[in-house]
C-alpha cells in the first residue's frame, strides 16, 4: 500500500492505547518475583547507561543535546518488556482502578521492581564510579565532576531552601518528570511500528531530561555514583531528601496525570449516566504483539 497509508493503519486509537495499558498492568501484576528481579535490575543498569551517555555528551556540547540522546535507555526498556517503576506508578493504577489487579499485587510489584530498578542503578554506578576514575587514580574526567555536582544539586541544593520549600520543589519536580515518563509510556502503546515506537517515546523523555526534573530510577544512579566519586552526600540525603519525595511525585504524576486521565475519557463507561469503569475487555487490543 501506499507508505503514508500504511503508516497511519499502524496507529492506535486512545480507547486502544488504554486498553493495551490495562492489559500491560495486569500482566505485570501476575508476573513472578524472579522476573520482576532480573526485570527491573536491566532497567535501573540501562538508565544509567543512558545518563552518563547524555552526561558525557553535555560536558563536550551542551546538556539540551545530552537530553536528545537519553531516551536511548528508555527505548531499550519498552522496546523489551522490562520493568521499570516510574512506568509501573501508572501502569498499575490503572489496572487496579478498574478491578483487574488486587492493590497487594500492585504493592509486591511496586516494591519489587524497585529493589531490581536501585539494584541494577548501584551496580552500573560502581562499575562507571571505577572506570571512569582508572580505577579510582584519576578524578579529572569531566564527567565525575558532573555527577558530583548533580549529587549535590539533587540534595543540598533542596535542603537550602528556607521551610519545607525544597522538598515541595523536589516533589513538584517529579511530579512533573513522571508526567512525562508516563506519557512515553502510552507513546509505545500508539503504534505497532517498532520504528514508530522508538520515535514516538522519543519525545516526552527527551522533554522530561532535558529540563531537569526528578526522575526515581535515574537519581537511584546519578546520587549514589556521585557519592561513590566523593560527593559530600549521606545515605539519610539521598532517601529523605530526594528519594521519597521523588517517590510521592513520580507516583502522582504518573497515575493522575496520565493514568486516571486517559483513564476516564478513554476508558469504558459502563453507561452513559453512571460514567463508571468497568473491566475492560482485553481480548480486544493486542499491546505488545506488533504488526509489521
Amino acid at each position: 500500500g501506499h507508505p503514508i497509508r500504511r503508516c497511519m493503519s499502524n496507529w492506535n486509537a486512545p480507547e486502544v492505547v488504554v486498553k493495551a495499558v490495562l492489559g500491560a498492568g495486569v500482566k505485570k501484576a501476575n508476573l513472578p518475583t524472579r522476573d520482576l528481579l532480573i526485570r527491573g535490575a536491566l532497567s535501573g543498569a540501562i538508565l544509567g547507561f543512558a545518563t552518563t551517555l547524555a552526561f558525557t555528551c553535555a560536558v563536550q556540547t551542551k546538556p539540551i543535546f545530552g537530553a536528545v540522546l537519553f531516551p536511548v535507555g528508555f527505548v531499550m526498556i519498552l522496546l523489551f518488556g522490562l520493568e521499570l517503576v516510574t512506568g509501573n506508578f501508572m501502569v498499575l493504577p490503572m489496572a487496579y482502578q478498574t478491578g483487574q489487579v488486587r492493590l497487594q499485587d500492585l504493592l509486591w510489584n511496586w516494591a519489587m521492581v524497585f529493589c531490581g530498578n536501585f539494584a541494577g542503578a548501584l551496580f552500573y554506578a560502581s562499575l562507571y564510579a571505577f572506570v571512569t576514575t582508572a580505577a579510582f587514580t584519576h578524578y579529572d574526567h569531566p564527567v565525575v565532576n558532573l555527577l558530583k555536582q548533580t549529587a549535590l544539586g539533587k540534595t543540598h541544593a533542596y535542603t537550602a531552601l528556607p521551610g519545607a520549600s525544597g522538598l515541595a520543589v523536589c516533589f513538584c519536580k517529579a511530579l512533573l518528570c513522571n508526567w512525562m515518563v508516563c506519557m512515553g509510556v502510552a507513546c509505545n502503546m500508539v503504534t505497532t511500528s517498532v520504528a514508530g515506537k522508538v520515535l514516538a517515546m522519543w519525545l516526552p523523555v527527551l522533554t522530561f531530561f532535558g529540563q531537569g526534573f526528578e526522575h526515581l530510577v535515574v537519581n537511584m544512579f546519578v546520587i549514589p555514583c556521585g557519592m561513590i566519586l566523593g560527593a559530600d552526600v549521606s545515605i539519610l540525603d539521598l532517601i529523605f531528601v530526594n528519594l521519597i519525595p521523588v517517590i510521592l511525585g513520580n507516583i502522582i504524576g504518573g497515575s493522575v496525570f496520565v493514568g486516571f486521565a486517559f483513564l476516564y475519557t478513554f476508558g469504558e463507561r459502563k453507561t452513559a449516566d453512571q460514567g463508571g469503569l468497568l473491566p475492560t475487555d482485553l481480548t480486544s487490543a493486542n499491546p505488545l504483539q506488533g504488526g509489521s
